[in-house]
Order: structure tokens, then sequence, then C-alpha cells
């Protein structure tokens, strides 16, 4: 193998490592989720659980938490590669270790984000809804009240930049900053993806924010909302709708479709816009249809009512039910290998993939909303104003990102690292030795 990615810290470690089961299937597997369901459960008893320790989940506090989590980690290995760690400490440290000094880190970077740029920086001198401190000035907003509308506007931020932060990766594939070595090329992505992230939040979610006072902040933003007459509502859930959709369909296509139909394009650029528009077309359909399907269960939805028959619910549940739909497809492509593979038709992969990882979409779906108020405290019910799967589901899939993405599926899984790592350890390793004792010769090759 090369010895390029170890110059270029993190590239292409992903796409290259060997990842060699410690036990024959299916133990690896349900091992894996065993301690990955266990590392959810208890962090989440820790930081958000309502009867727990923390209780962020108020629930936008630990909505905001957990979204720039999911941000950070996107941020570490999708943008960055890992910078600035090289190559040879993440094929040779111990993939504990890794977990807990890059999770570490990813928290570290989450609250400069959330209190440092948001809170301080822009809820200071910019944009007073952006920190609670500013809101809880105000006569009419109570402070709990101006902390979740200060959580909410900064999460809503991080959602359009989960959506956007993997699609340049995923659809633009870097370009035009592909060659570039780290930092320039993560720095470059990070800042026009966090640009258009900034103007597709003004143009989404600034409008909620406006309309959440009385009277409406008719200087600062459109109200009534632009989308009132077409999404029935003036609620800010049609948006987050089917930026949802966005961000579970980049997925979608970087997993289980193997960035079919897209990557048949020839043409660099041809295939590269056509999958990011690609992308937003297929979430549109499916924000869309789920909308719609949801009218075929449970009637037409009414406005100005509340609940199920709600519009502004209707269309924040279709976020909640894409993001069931991620957790069985991140679990089959990390744990399973991307099952089936070994079928020489793409479409019959994908075909297969789709429909497997949607009946596991449906299988939590049934059993969040029958159990979620036992064992994770949230509200018993599909529409209560507290219940949020996408928190908890959420929260899963950054714990499951951490075990793929920082720790190489341990303990059910071992690397096994390159022979160039093995030599610049081994050299590294000689080196200190030589340093530690002069006058002992190094060991012979």
């Amino acid at each position: 193998m090369s010895t390029q990615p170890l110059e270029r810290y993190g590239e292409g470690y992903l796409e290259e490592r060997t990842l060699v089961p410690r036990w024959p299937a299916p133990l690896p597997q349900i091992v894996n989720l065993i301690v990955v369901t266990a590392l959810f459960y208890a962090t989440w008893w820790i930081f958000q659980d309502p009867r727990g320790l923390m209780r962020l989940y108020t629930p936008y506090v630990g909505y905001n938490y957990t979204r720039w989590l999911l941000i950070m980690l996107i941020w570490m290995v999708y943008i960055f590669n890992y910078w600035p760690f090289k190559r040879v400490w993440l094929e040779t440290a111990h993939p504990v270790l890794k977990g807990v000094v890059l999770t570490g880190i990813s928290v570290a970077l989450l609250l400069l984000v959330i209190k440092g740029f948001f809170e301080y920086l822009l809820g200071n001198f910019a944009i007073a809804y952006f920190n609670p401190d500013q809101l809880a000035k105000l006569d009419r907003v109570t402070e709990f009240f101006a902390e979740e509308y200060s959580a909410l506007a900064i999460l809503m931020f991080a959602a359009i930049a989960s959506w956007l932060s993997p699609s340049w990766v995923v659809a633009m594939e870097r370009a035009p900053w592909k060659n570039e070595g780290q930092p320039v090329q993560g720095l470059t992505i990070l800042l026009i993806t966090f640009f258009l992230s900034t103007i597709v939040y003004f143009m989404t979610m600034h409008s909620h924010m406006a309309i959440l006072y009385y009277p409406w902040q008719e200087f600062t933003g459109i109200t009534p909302p632009y989308w009132e007459t077409f999404a029935d509502t003036v609620s800010g859930n049609f948006h987050i709708s089917w930026i949802m959709c966005c961000t579970v369909v980049v997925w979608l296509v970087e997993t289980i479709w193997e960035r079919y139909p897209f990557k048949l394009i020839t043409h660099d650029w041809t295939r590269r816009l056509a999958t990011f528009f690609g992308i937003i077309a297929i979430a549109w359909a499916c924000h869309l249809f789920l909308y719609f399907a949801q009218d075929l269960w449970w009637g037409e939805a009414v406005r100005g009512t509340r609940r199920d028959f709600a519009p502004d619910w209707r269309w924040l549940h279709v976020g909640e039910m894409m993001i069931f739909w991620l957790l069985p497809a991140l679990a089959l492509t990390f744990y399973f290998n991307n099952w089936p593979t070994k079928l020489e038709s793409p479409i019959a992969r994908v075909v297969i993939r789709t429909l497997v990882t949607v009946v596991g979409a449906a299988v939590i779906y049934w059993l969040y909303y029958n159990f979620s108020h036992l064992v994770l405290g949230t509200q018993k019910g599909y529409s209560h104003p507290q219940q949020f799967p996408m928190i908890p589901t959420i929260w899963y899939i950054n714990i499951l990102l951490i075990n793929h993405w920082f720790m190489d599926n341990y303990p059910g899984w071992k690397l096994v690292p390159s022979k160039a790592a093995e030599r610049a350890a081994r050299a590294t390793a000689e080196a200190k030795a030589t340093t530690q004792d002069p006058g002992t010769p190094a060991p012979a090759e």
C-alpha cells in the first residue's frame, strides 16, 4: 500500500482500512449492537433522560447538543480526514483510546461553536435569539422559553449543515479542492458549506423565529412566511421536513445505494451536479409522499388543530420517519458489510437493501412509540409537544458513528494495520528508544 495516505493524515483511511471480525458471524454484529446500545443508554441516562442526571432533554437543549455532535463527527472525519492526526496513529492506537480522544475533541469543538460562536458572538453582537440571556431580558419571554428558542435556532442551523457538509463530499466529491492537502481542503469546504448553510437558514428558519413572538417581528422576517399557502402552516417544520429528508438521502446514496445511479455519469461536473440536485429531488419526493401517506392513514390534516391532525406536526413527523430509516441503513453498512455484496446487479443490491432497511425502520418506529416512554423517559404518544424521536435516534446514530469511524468497530472487529503504518510505528519506537538511551545501538533491520 502506498505511504501517501500516511502523509495526508486520514485521507482514504475509511475506504482503505482492513477490519477483520474477531469471531464468526453473527457474533461480532450481536456484540457490537449490544455494546453500542449499552453506550447509548448509559450516555442517554447521564446527559438526556428527564429522569437521569443532567436532564438536557428539555427537549431543545438536548436536541441542540445532539445535532452539533453529529456535525462535529462529520467535520472531523468527512471534511478534515481526521486532521491533525496522522494515519500511523489512526492505524496503531488502541480503538478505545481513539474513541475517547476523538470524541473528547468533538465535544470540546461543539461547546466552542454553541457557547462561543452562536450564543456569545452572534447572540450578543448580531441576533438576540441566539443567546438565551438576551431573550430573557424581554418581559414577554420566560427563562425556559428563552433557552428553548435559542437552542431551537442554533440546532436548526446544525440541521442544515448536517445536510450540506457531507453533500459536498458525497455529491461534489470535494471539488474543486480535492487535490489540496489538509487543513486547506477541510477549511475551504467548511467555509463554503457554512456559508451555504447560513443562506438556507435565513431563507427557511429565520422567519419561523420571527413569528415566535407577539407581535410578529415583521421588520426582521417575512411575516407571514412565504410557505404558508403551500404548506398550510406558518411553522418552520415544513422546512425541517425536507431538510431532514435531504440529510438522510445523502447517507442513503453514500451507503446502501453505492452512489447509484449517479456514479454511472462519466463527466465529472455533470455527475457532481446531478448527484447534488438529485439528492434534493429524491428528498422532496420523500417529503411530499410521507406527508400524503399520513393523510391516508390518519385522515386529512386540518389547519388550526393540534396534535396528530396539525399540518405543522405532520411535516415534522416526515423528518422523524426519515431518521428512523437512516438508523438501519447505517447499521447494515457498518456491521453487515452492506449486505448483499455478491449480487452482480447493482439494481438488485440497492432494491434489497432498501427493502430491508425500510422494514427495519418500520420495526424501530413501532418499538419507539410503544416503549420509549418507559425506556427513555420521553412522553407517550405520537404527537406530544415534548415527543421528539429525532433526538434519541440521532443520539444513537452518533454512538454508531463513533464506534465505526473512531473505534474501527471495536470490539467485534480488529484493525489490521497497513505495512506502511507498521514500519512507521516501528521507526518511531526505535527513535524513542535511541533518544532515551543514546549508548544503546538501534536494533538491526
